[in-house]
């Protein structure tokens, strides 16, 4: 069953591996040369970004954010759709594996072969990105790049769009297996995806959990204040404390 799955599923899978591939190997390019300009240059890298750096930028944030639609609308959806609109399962669900099985087969490998591909992405843009992100985040002034908090870079970094290819895989899936065509399957995986994406930082996220805000008075000249709060020592520099995210700072 294995096998027969991977003889299904291989040129997907060879067509989305070797896109990811050319874009990780025009990352290495100009990787390293960005990161030895963040040593020199520290958070003022920002400023000396080549446009062809820019353009790169921003692309590997396109490609990262569309990986997972794209293995939604591609891998997913036509995974049973396409056998209900051409029949195909009378044969496939009455062999001597069953249904279990070859639901079994293709989702697990299909969710693993989803999230490696989003993972792979996501490192090589992840890294890449990384000089850029430290200087924006060290307090480079600019307003071309994006904070790493921020709902674009956040979905663009780690394993978030690993969590993201997932969700989108399945959600594929379910969607043919309901519509039961191929491609209105494709078009619905695409729109809710899409809806979801841009739901979820803008409306839902802020209301999982209550964010903590810290208000510290600090001396004129910036000198750190210490307040005793009952038993507790509060100081004027948490991105001192461990686990810490300071999203904004100010006098």
């Amino acid at each position: 069953m294995i096998w027969l799955t991977w003889r299904q599923f291989r040129t997907q899978a060879a067509v989305m591996f070797a896109a990811v591939a050319a874009l990780a190997a025009t990352l290495a390019v100009t990787g390293p040369q960005l990161a030895e300009l963040y040593r020199t240059a520290g958070s003022g890298l920002v400023d000396q970004v080549s446009s062809s750096d820019q353009t790169l930028y921003y692309t590997g944030l396109l490609v990262v954010l569309a990986v997972p639609a794209v293995i939604g609308m591609f891998w997913g959806a036509p995974l049973i759709s396409r056998e209900l609109e051409t029949g195909t399962h009378y044969l496939a669900w009455n062999q001597g594996v069953t249904r279990t099985r070859w639901l079994a087969t293709k989702l697990g490998l299909g969710a693993a072969a989803s999230m490696t591909a989003a993972g792979l992405t996501s490192l090589a843009v992840s890294w890449w990105s990384s000089p850029i992100d430290r200087a924006v985040n060290g307090g480079g002034a600019t307003d071309t790049y994006f904070p790493r908090l921020d709902p674009v870079a956040f979905a663009a970094r780690g394993v978030v769009p690993m969590a993201h290819a997932a969700f989108a895989f399945v959600l594929g899936v379910a969607l043919g297996l309901v519509i039961r065509r191929t491609l209105p399957a494709m078009a619905t995986t695409f729109a809710l995806y899409t809806a979801v994406q841009i739901a979820v930082p803008m409306w839902i996220r802020s209301h999982l959990t209550a964010a903590d805000q810290t208000i510290l008075p600090i001396e004129p000249d910036g000198t750190p204040i210490s307040i005793q709060d009952g038993a507790r020592q509060i100081v004027a520099h948490p991105e001192e404390v461990p686990g810490a995210w300071v999203t904004s700072s100010r006098r």
